[in-house]
């Protein structure tokens, strides 16, 4: 009985020096025998999972389901003894021994959100995946994928075939990746004669994935598209692409590349693949309007497939491409004007671009426009005026102001209980935090505003005749660089 007791005191001290480093709180304990250790603790922005070694299957089954953490990869990690999964859900592992195992994972601050539960099951929503694997559009223009020793991924009817070459003497391999939010073990991959295949439905976009062989996650080492997310992981990067770019002829050229607005003219960035008839290129280009060209041998040409050009700067015409429904820009009057022409944000103002065609009551262009917040105006021989038909505007450095046009507008910010405020606008990223922009609407006692937001993480606040607060109602916030805070809201796909 005595050496019990003194290995029962022993394992109460190391724990309660692991408490200590860890948490930073003491922790309640029984002394003698104590039921496998299964905690959770929230201290300093982090949530702590502990967890006995011991632990039962159906013990831990029983915690994963009450705090909603059945797709953290626990199981995984005590099958193989490889903290990499949860390592690619942004977990780290803290300590490690005989007796216990403690993860980590960094979490927002709540303020008033005193039940641990509630942060549990928020922290499982709080965008970490969304920060580090934005979806597939986020900020994302255009990309293309770069294969070494295998081919593009086959695809149809929107379905992917992911492969892995070799690998023959593994016994199980599994895909995961920002579509199946990291789950190692819920894509298996089948086995062919010269490695291994799986078919996942994908979005056109942006995607980040990895092959677990036998537990152990890798990297698609035929895939040259990597990238670092930050927690010192390196991920594959997979383009779903919506376009292909074909040059006919020129089959004696050395080298064609394709460059448009949307990589910024970059000459040498988009390298065209050589075929039988020409030169291809497929590419995943977001929602609305791309203006491009091609360069054979360093000549610029423009696509003699696409009958579809705007004038340049060069005394050219560039090739244009549309991608989503086109939205019908209208400016009534002005019939005895020359010319006008449309220019905006999403075309960098580029003031000779985009031409406006004339009609009997005035001029009309129908131009595509990707969901989100676009400034504009039309300039008419020469002077810029702002949208007549629209009554919203936000400021620039001119002064006088532009048409502002929200596009699928997916969030409402509301100020409550401000009714003796005389004006109120909201700030952020979104609009490069413009204290004079985005004016708010007066609602009862409230202040309402209705903008689209990037998916992933976005931080706001609201001017209230003119001192900035953050959001009393949002217990979501961080700090910044003037110590004065910022709200944030998640916004998912």
């Amino acid at each position: 009985m005595e050496i019990n007791i003194n290995r029962s005191f022993l394992l109460r001290l190391l724990r309660l020096c692991w408490c200590t480093l860890l948490l930073g709180v003491a922790l309640q304990w029984q002394t003698y025998a104590q039921a496998p250790v299964k905690k959770y603790t929230v201290k300093d922005g982090k949530m702590f999972i502990e967890l006995s070694k011991q632990i039962s299957t159906a013990t831990l089954d029983s915690f994963l389901v009450q705090f909603n953490l059945t797709d953290v990869g626990l199981h995984q990690y005590f099958k193989t003894q490889s903290a990499d999964s949860l390592t690619q859900q942004g977990w780290r592992l803290e300590q490690n021994n005989n007796q216990i195992v403690v993860f980590s994972k960094p979490l927002m601050v709540f303020g008033d959100i005193k039940d641990p539960v509630d942060r549990i099951i928020f922290s499982g929503k709080d965008g970490a995946d969304l920060s580090l694997f934005p979806v597939i559009n986020q900020h994302v223009v255009f990309g293309s994928n770069r294969f070494k020793n295998k081919k593009f991924f086959p695809e149809k009817d929107s379905v992917v075939t992911f492969y892995l070459r070799n690998a023959l003497q593994a016994r199980k391999v599994f895909l995961a990746g920002s579509f199946n939010r990291w789950v190692p073990d819920n894509l298996p991959m089948t086995k062919t004669d010269s490695g291994w295949v799986a078919r996942v439905p994908l979005q056109a976009g942006k995607h980040w994935y990895k092959f677990v062989v036998d537990g152990n996650w890798n990297i698609d080492t035929d895939n040259q598209l990597r990238e670092n997310d930050g927690r010192g992981n390196v991920n594959s990067v997979y383009y779903k692409t919506n376009t292909v770019f074909r040059l006919p002829g020129y089959t004696n050229a050395k080298r064609v590349y394709l460059a448009g607005s949307f990589n910024n003219w970059k000459e040498r960035d988009l390298l065209m693949n050589k075929t039988a008839r020409g030169w291809e290129l497929p590419l995943f280009l977001t929602q609305g309007t791309h203006i491009y060209k091609y360069i054979v041998d360093g000549d610029w040409h423009h696509d003699p497939t696409n009958p579809e050009t705007v004038p340049n700067e060069h005394n050219s015409v560039n090739s244009i491409l549309r991608v989503g429904k086109p939205r019908l820009f209208k400016l009534e009057g002005y019939t005895s004007a020359k010319q006008v022409f449309l220019a905006g944000s999403f075309n960098n103002w580029r003031d000779f671009e985009l031409p406006m065609r004339k009609t009997a009551t005035g001029w009309e262009l129908p131009y595509s426009i990707g969901p989100g917040n676009h400034a504009y105006k039309f300039k008419v021989d020469g002077k810029w005026i702002l949208d007549p038909a629209n009554p919203l505007k936000v400021g620039n450095p001119e002064g006088s102001g532009n048409s502002y046009l929200i596009i699928s507008p997916n969030h409402t910010f509301r100020l409550k209980n401000f009714a003796k405020a005389r004006e109120v606008f909201v700030a952020g990223d979104f609009n490069n935090w413009d204290p004079k922009a985005l004016l708010m609407k007066r609602e009862g006692n409230d202040w309402v505003f209705n903008v689209h937001l990037p998916a992933g993480k976005n931080r706001y606040k609201f001017i209230v005749d003119g001192e900035w607060i953050i959001d009393p109602n949002n217990k979501l916030w961080e700090q910044n660089e003037h110590q004065t805070g910022n709200s944030i809201i998640w916004v998912e796909q």
